[in-house]
């Protein structure tokens, strides 16, 4: 893709976050920077990393991937209502871990340029999006291909990786687009994957459950989503509560009167009866309360009559498991939100899932429940080692609708997080949800029709992206990734 000139951005094009990407990055900035289609990558996945973009200024088709990256820019693309603040520290972990020295960062409103100088990075330039083609010089001084080419080859001599690539364990070479191809035949974008192995089908299912209600386990399920989707993971939500909070936080839940209700003959329900029929693809529908959409099993009050039709066929308890091995190759990570009770819903959603999430406000009668969730998992274990399944691996416990009381918080807080570990024996992870005003008003957001006010539900990360709940479940998020081994 050639450049021009003549050419200025907009930023009032970009939308979201994929116009940020396609308008800034991939039509403007990149050919802008003398990197051709041949010079850059997009949604790379390196060791547990996943980068926007590689732009490398000496490396070319076929890519070869060293321990080292001086003469490559990483460029990480947000969201036009975003912080970029909120983003620094893992731009930061991203530069360090590849040694890669900058850094671009940018929602379309605004662009930023870091270095990195040992383990800290500090921003050299910054500009409005408007500002970009008058400062182009300046941004073409600091990582244009031309001068980090001559710059970075002048400190390390080998660092032309088509002349003298250094031997490293983990390097491997990704053969692109046959040379035989014009620009024009190519995808605007490439998409590859640097990790050792391929992550091919390894799809992760997550189990969110708690059998004491209230302590936010259907915020901790849509939320959790929505960051997963965020980074681009294809997501799927199982929603197995009676109550189907999930099913109406997710906004799929459009009708005013019973008469209407379009759910009650395709739900959850459905999928766990028949062998046959109603699988996953049947039954998922489309919610939009995040962008991009998102896929999600909706749940009906009718489960609470149907348990005892459940109960009385045994195969209802791997029905679940063995249709979302149909789909391994559609998600990457499927949450399956559980009823908190000790029922089947519940018993069929652990029994199907690899991981256990454990949602808890830290109260008293929460406390006291975790006994029973233990014994409860002891109990699912016991069956999944007759049938020859792994055991459900327990991520921890995440401290969620947790007030944000100052004196609370350095005293009694602090006293709740010491007794799971101790008492319970169970892991506590380092992120914290707090109970925040926007996390309840996201989720009661209704859109007009006629005279009816519908409701219209929208993540937090939708909603107000730069809010401190936000971030609150971006950091479990990149946690939660962490601790079941999927690329960030």
């Amino acid at each position: 893709m050639s450049f021009n000139p003549e050419f200025r951005f907009n930023p009032d094009l970009c939308r979201n976050e994929s116009e940020v990407e396609s308008k800034l990055i991939v039509q403007y900035l990149l050919p802008a920077l003398g990197y051709s289609n041949d010079r850059w990558y997009q949604e790379v996945a390196y060791k547990n990393v996943r980068f926007d973009f590689l732009a490398f200024a000496t490396q070319k088709s076929p890519l070869t991937i060293r321990g080292d990256f001086l003469s490559t820019v990483v460029i990480e693309a947000k969201h036009p209502k975003e912080n970029l603040d909120d983003h620094v520290r893992k731009l930061r972990r991203y530069l360090t871990q590849l040694s890669v020295r900058y850094g671009l960062l940018t929602n379309g409103k605004e662009i930023r340029i870091y270095e990195r100088k040992n383990e800290e990075i500090t921003l050299k330039f910054s500009c409005f999006g408007w500002e970009i083609h008058d400062n182009l010089n300046q941004i073409k001084a600091l990582i244009g291909r031309e001068n980090l080419k001559t710059s970075n080859l002048s400190q390390t001599p080998n660092e032309d990786s088509d002349r003298n690539p250094k031997n490293n364990d983990e390097a491997i070479s990704i053969p692109k687009s046959s040379s035989e191809e014009s620009d024009s035949d190519r995808a605007v974008s490439h998409p590859i994957n640097l990790a050792l192995e391929a992550n091919k089908s390894n799809m992760k299912t997550i189990a969110i459950y708690h059998n004491k209600g209230g302590v936010g386990k259907t915020t901790t399920v849509i939320h959790l989503a929505a960051a997963f989707r965020k980074k681009r993971k294809r997501v799927l939500i199982i929603d197995m509560d009676s109550q189907a909070n999930t099913t109406f936080a997710t906004g799929l839940v459009k009708f005013d009167d019973e008469k209407d209700d379009d759910i009650k003959d395709s739900n959850i329900f459905h999928v766990l009866m028949s062998e046959d029929l109603d699988f996953i693809p049947d039954i998922a529908r489309k919610s939009q309360f995040t962008d991009p959409e998102i896929d999600v099993v909706p749940s009906h009050i009718m489960l609470m009559e149907s348990e005892n039709d459940i109960m009385q066929q045994d195969r209802t308890r791997l029905m679940l498991k063995n249709k979302l091995a149909k789909v391994k190759n559609d998600y990457d990570i499927v949450l399956i939100d559980t009823p908190p009770s000790l029922n089947v819903y519940a018993r069929i959603a652990l029994i199907s899932a690899d991981y256990l999430l454990i949602p808890s406000d830290l109260k008293p009668f929460a406390n006291q429940g975790l006994s029973n969730v233990k014994n409860f998992v002891k109990d699912i274990n016991t069956f999944r080692q007759q049938i020859n399944f792994s055991t459900l691996d327990v991520l921890g416990l995440v401290a969620c609708n947790i007030s944000t009381n100052s004196k609370f918080i350095q005293h009694t807080f602090k006293k709740r997080l010491k007794v799971i570990p101790e008492r319970y024996g169970l892991n506590v992870l380092e992120a914290v949800i707090y109970n925040r005003d926007e996390l309840a008003k996201c989720t009661e957001q209704t859109q007009s029709v006629g005279d009816l006010d519908i409701p219209d539900p929208r993540s937090i990360f939708d909603y107000r992206p730069d809010s401190k709940a936000a971030q609150e479940f971006e950091l479990l998020a990149m946690e939660v990734l962490n601790k079941i081994g999927v690329t960030i």
